[in-house]
C-alpha cells in the first residue's frame, strides 16, 4: 500500500507564504510514474483541485491560484511540494495531496490565512 503524509500547514497573515510537502511511501510505490494533485477543502465547501503535476513535471493550476502557487516534485525524495505565495484569506482550507496511480489521499494539512 501507498501512504501520503502532508506537512507544512499553519497560520499565516494575508500576503504571506507557506510551503506544503507531501511525502509518499509504501511497498507498491512507483512515485516517478504517478501524476500527483493538490486539493483543498474549505469549511462547508466541496473539495477542489488546486494544482496538478504530471510524471514529466508539467503543471496545471486552478485559476484562483495561478501566479501565486507553484507545484513541484522531487522523485528522488518521493515528495511533491506546493509553494504558496501572496496568500489570501480565501485560501484557508485543509490541503490534501492525491496520487492518481494509487488513488490514495493524504490525511490533510490545515492552512489558515488571517486578514
Amino acid at each position: 500500500q501507498v501512504r501520503l503524509v502532508e506537512s507544512g500547514g499553519g497560520l499565516v497573515q494575508a500576503g504571506g507564504s507557506l510551503r506544503l510537502s507531501c511525502a509518499a511511501s509504501g511497498s507498491t510505490l512507483r512515485f516517478s510514474i504517478s501524476a500527483m494533485d493538490w486539493y483543498r477543502q474549505a469549511p462547508g465547501k466541496d473539495r477542489e483541485l488546486v494544482a496538478s503535476i504530471s510524471i514529466r513535471s508539467t503543471t496545471n493550476y486552478a485559476e484562483s491560484v495561478k501566479g501565486r502557487f507553484t507545484m513541484s516534485r522531487d522523485n528522488g525524495r518521493n515528495t511533491v511540494y506546493l509553494q504558496m505565495n501572496s496568500l489570501k484569506p480565501e485560501d484557508t482550507a485543509v490541503y490534501y495531496c492525491y496520487s492518481r496511480r494509487d488513488t490514495t489521499w493524504g490525511q490533510g494539512t490545515q492552512v489558515t490565512v488571517s486578514s
